[in-house]
């Protein structure tokens, strides 16, 4: 179904409620009602269809998010497929994880069942895998991924649920390499940790000897899963394969696995932990609890759950707008149109390829380029016609001038939050609140000391934030000010008339913190052609850098009007009556 025969089926749909392309925030029993917060949702993509339905992914309007609409036709769905619809809603409402998918809602049309889900941006675990051609990941890695998994598995288990369906392609990942364990449809609630299952469900490959057996099994069968995950992630093949179903059987019942594990490039601990975990005797098998207390996992455990909290915090957290923060070429409408205009072009020109899995969030203009950042958190930058020499700001790797909207390839696998453009520079942040910088460094811009030459053609990390978090950066012509988490301000590029708030008007080449007046926490900053603004909590406004025609507000009424001087080179409060 097209973005077009979506809008018309969402807007019909909803008709009856009188709203379009509107859901309601569910009650308890997950009904519509009017009297209820209404969000807003805007179809972008479809991302899969099967026989039973489909998954869409929409941006809800309320916070910018995006989230899958699983749509389920129940007049195609036998009883049992029906009951294990149901079942999955009823799991996933008492499953709260920052390693499990996100249940938000769900409400019933007719015969159509409608169910709202977090959205995963970085594919599955079995695309990751396939993605690495056979080069074998590091082990932190695979402790990274391990961790995460087995954290989700821990606290299923300990909800009392059976998963029953481990698998990598039912492990989804965000751009940030976090793990989300999904797709409930087949799991069970057990009354205790002695209960048993014997339903035969699962994936072939993953399942354990006593479900091949046809015998009674718990919840160490997901630990057998887990550990044929864990044998993929460590060897890129499947633990066990066949031609055929009995075959395969067999070969699980008997332990013979497809290859060895490489000891020369992992450590013992990781290895036996895959023998444990593909015990035949599921009384051997160790506990999800178990797994994470492992040296491999538990020496490192503090640093992994602090990751994976920062991460999902970053996924949560209210998105920054970059539209206001400079005067700029280019427009979004609310339908997430991109138009732009300049270097010959008098009238706004729409670029028709921001539309779908595309569509913009962020809009950012330099002199002679722009940037976009879409709802997929990727970036694309291109350059106005006719405009000046490329030095990099456009971060291809190179200094061609690309007129039409391109992704930087450089940054793709990174969650692109936030980027602001300079005069022929760039600067973007990533969910993981680190900073990349691309483009001309003649005034020191790009922040690394002048180390890579006067021009930078492709993305370069800066390491001085891997241990200060960034929350924001903007940019000026000539000049970046970025605010980090912990609420320091720190400032670099061309200091004339004091833009940089370091009371003086020297230039520096790598960030420098920016004292400002005691008592006040600053909440965002703002660059302008040669001046800084700073909004603190309280409301207030600080200002640095050329006040000539009192542009930053600095004027004090005494008897009559008095003007600063032209020049403020500390962060100097604005008197508003």
């Amino acid at each position: 179904m097209s973005l077009e025969e979506y809008e018309r089926h969402y807007a019909s749909l909803n008709s009856e409620s009188g709203c379009e392309l509107v859901s309601g925030r569910s009650s308890a029993s997950g009904a519509f009602s009017g009297e209820e917060e209404r969000l807003h949702y805007i179809p972008i993509r479809v991302l899969g269809k099967g026989s039973f339905g489909e998954a869409t992914l929409y941006r809800r309007t309320e916070d910018n998010s995006l989230v899958v609409w699983k749509e389920i036709d129940l007049n195609c769905l036998s009883d049992k497929k029906r009951r294990d619809v149901m079942n999955e809603i009823s799991i996933l409402s008492i499953l709260h994880h920052n390693n499990i998918i996100a249940y938000f809602n769900h409400f019933m049309d007719k015969n159509t069942l409608l169910i709202e889900l977090e959205y995963c941006n970085g594919g599955n675990l079995c695309e990751k895998i396939n993605q690495q051609k056979g080069v074998l990941f590091k082990e932190e890695v695979v402790v990274w991924y391990l961790y995460q998994i087995t954290a989700a598995v821990a606290h299923i288990h300990k909800a009392g649920v059976l998963h029953r369906d481990i698998k990598t392609l039912n492990i989804f990942l965000t751009k940030t390499n976090l793990i989300k364990l999904g797709d409930y449809g087949l799991a069970k609630k057990l009354d205790s940790e002695s209960s048993m299952a014997e339903t035969c469900v699962g994936t072939p490959y993953y399942m354990s000897p006593e479900l091949c057996q046809g015998v009674k099994y718990n919840f160490k069968s997901d630990i057998w899963a887990m550990g044929c995950v864990l044998f993929e992630l460590l060897t890129l093949t499947r633990t066990f394969d066949a031609t055929n179903p009995l075959n395969l059987c067999v070969k699980i019942v008997q332990g013979n696995w497809t290859m060895e594990i490489n000891s020369e490039i992992y450590t013992s601990d990781l290895i036996k932990l895959v023998y444990e975990c593909l015990d035949q005797d599921p009384e051997k098998r160790p506990t999800a609890e178990q797994i994470l207390e492992q040296p491999v996992i538990s020496r490192v455990r503090v640093e992994l759950e602090e990751r994976v909290a920062a991460l999902n915090s970053a996924i949560k957290k209210p998105r920054l707008s970059t539209v206001t923060e400079t005067s700029v070429a280019v427009v979004t409408t609310r339908s997430r149109e991109v138009y732009f205009w300049g270097g010959g072009k008098f009238t706004p020109q729409k670029l028709d390829m921001f539309k779908g899995g595309s569509i913009a969030q962020h809009v950012c203009a330099g002199e002679t380029h722009f940037a976009v950042v879409t709802v997929e958190k990727e970036l694309y930058t291109w350059s106005v016609q006719g405009g000046a020499k490329m030095v990099g700001q456009l971060g291809h790797g190179d200094q061609a001038s690309y007129r039409q909207p391109r992704r930087v390839e450089r940054l793709q696998g990174k969650a692109i939050r936030q980027v602001s453009c300079g005069a022929d520079f760039t600067a973007c942040i990533t969910d993981e609140d680190q900073m990349y910088m691309f483009g001309s460094d003649y005034y020191g811009c790009i922040g690394v000391e002048n180390e890579l030459g006067m021009e930078v053609l492709e993305p370069v990390l800066l390491d001085f934030f891997q241990e200060r978090p960034v929350r924001q950066v903007s940019c000026g012509d000539n000049h970046v000010v970025a605010l980090t988490r912990s609420g320091d301000i720190y400032s670099w590029g061309c200091g004339e008339h004091g833009r940089l708030g370091l009371d003086c008007e020297d230039d520096f080449s790598s960030p420098m913190q920016v004292e400002v007046p005691k008592g006040a926490f600053i909440e965002s900053v703002y660059c302008g052609s040669d001046g800084t603004f700073f909004l603190t909590e309280s409301g207030k406004v600080l200002a640095c850098g050329n006040n000539e025609l009192n542009k930053l507000g600095l004027n004090q009424g005494i008897s009559g009007i008095k003007n600063h001087t032209g020049e403020v080179c500390t962060a100097t409060s604005i008197l508003m009556n």
